[in-house]
């Protein structure tokens, strides 16, 4: 069953230059979907337009069935998680604060909340008791990134978005928190969209691999299928990963 729909989709920038044109893709439920291309092909774009951060110019992006200029924009952000490379904590809260945010947002009761900070704390190896009180600055890089996960998923949404969560993290740390994404996305059945330009990690943490290139989709392989292909576009990606 398809939770995220793009049907011919257009987006285009404030100058009315092209930057999606004839966008196809859908996510199935509980899936990840890595979608990668050069820089300037549309993959940041066609996330802003999942969460209606962007209306299309053209097409229909469906969530859950729904067109998302159907959807009440906040209603529509409070059911998908959102992970940026920069994390984008805030400062002035802690560890905890800035994961009891959504679920709090949400109007969950008190007691819900703490449980599930609590509960999310643990799943990305960062126990509240040692790690709770902190804030962002007393954290590592991947320690934030860590946050960031938990706290997009803390008020538990169907949908997460990530755009290059893991870009700017050194390549140990990067190849850790690659695994453990994939981990919790399998564990938890997410719908995942995950924007990378990196083919290996493409395949680390997404079930399919989307190549998007000049506003299209040209390829949507299984993750499996990838490293078996010979089409010209990813053997360029191949070769640019280290594949």
């Amino acid at each position: 069953m398809s939770f995220v729909g793009f049907d011919e989709v257009g987006a285009r920038s404030p100058s009315g230059a092209a930057i999606l044109e004839g966008f196809s893709l859908e996510v199935r439920e509980g899936e990840a979907m890595a979608l990668i291309g050069p820089s300037g092909s549309g993959k940041t774009t066609a996330l802003k337009l999942v969460n209606a951060l962007r209306l299309p110019s053209a097409g229909a992006v469906r969530v859950a069935g729904r067109a998302t200029t159907e959807w009440d924009p906040i209603a529509l952000r409070r059911g998908t998680g959102y992970v940026i490379q920069e994390v984008g904590l805030f400062p002035h809260m802690t560890v905890v604060e800035n994961v009891a945010l959504g679920p709090t947002l949400a109007g969950w009761e008190d007691a819900r909340v703490d449980a599930r900070c609590e509960e999310m704390l643990e799943l990305v190896g960062l126990p509240r008791p040692a790690y709770g009180l902190r804030y962002p600055h007393e954290l590592s890089g991947g320690q934030r990134q860590r946050v960031g996960v938990a706290r997009a998923l803390a008020a538990d949404p169907p949908l997460v978005l990530l755009d290059e969560p893991f870009g700017a993290l050194d390549p140990v740390t990067r190849w850790a928190l690659q695994g453990e994404f994939r981990a919790l996305q399998q564990r938890l059945r997410k719908t995942a969209l995950f924007v990378t330009h990196d083919l290996r990690e493409a395949t680390r943490v997404a079930d399919r691999v989307a190549v998007v290139d000049r506003g299209r989709v040209v390829v949507c392989l299984g993750a499996a299928e990838v490293a078996a292909s010979d089409l010209p576009v990813l053997r360029a990606l191949k070769e640019a990963s280290g594949l």
